[in-house]
């Protein structure tokens, strides 16, 4: 069963990283993946929270940097070390066949912090506004999807990487999410009751 599911990982690899490529996507997919990249967006996203929910504004950032941490020190910290899985760009047996576009980098491949990062993240945010804004859920999702595609398109994770990183990312997401709403709607209690006792 390990060896089918390898060898179905290594396939998928070389078809999303060899076959399935392009010059418009070899030209934006480096940059695309890049946590820098998207320092507009979250700037934006932090003017949005701190105009729209000045009052829940740290609560809400204080269990995003919680999510990020978590998903970070899991993925990179814990689980990298212990399953110790070579990326496809520094396997030997493999760089004559892979495209390798970025800096391959020292470090290990299952699972992708990518994936677990941007995944643990936009389900964090999809957990607490999702409701109110529908579009969310799949724009959040496409998104961090995309950029853990590109993860592979670049020759820096193999699929297996990606899926492992996504689900355990959308588990963080969603534990971060549940509690980050038990402690807002606590505060909204809390400030409940303190207005009611002033009007008494």
């Amino acid at each position: 069963m390990i060896d089918w599911l390898l060898q179905l990982d290594y396939q998928v690899f070389y078809l999303l990283n060899g076959v399935l490529h392009n010059g418009i996507f070899d030209a934006i997919i480096p940059f695309w993946r890049e946590k820098y990249f998207w320092a507009p967006l979250y700037l934006f996203l932090l003017t949005f929270l701190a105009y729209n929910y000045r009052s829940n504004f740290w609560v809400i950032v204080l269990f995003a940097v919680l999510t990020l941490v978590l998903s970070d020190q899991l993925s990179s910290g814990l689980i990298k070390p212990l399953v110790n899985r070579l990326r496809p760009c520094n396997d030997s047996s493999l760089l004559e066949t892979i495209r390798i576009l970025v800096p391959c980098g020292s470090g290990k491949s299952f699972v992708s912090s990518h994936a677990t990062n941007h995944f643990a993240i936009a389900v964090y945010f999809i957990m607490l506004f999702g409701k109110q804004h529908k579009w969310l859920l799949p724009i959040g999702l496409l998104w961090a999807a995309s950029i853990a595609y590109g993860q592979v398109y670049v020759g820096v994770h193999f699929p297996l990487d990606i899926v492992a990183g996504a689900l355990l990312g959308i588990l963080i997401g969603r534990l971060t999410g549940t509690l980050a709403n038990k402690q807002l709607l606590a505060k909204l209690q809390i400030q409940s009751t303190n207005t009611n006792s002033k009007t008494h």
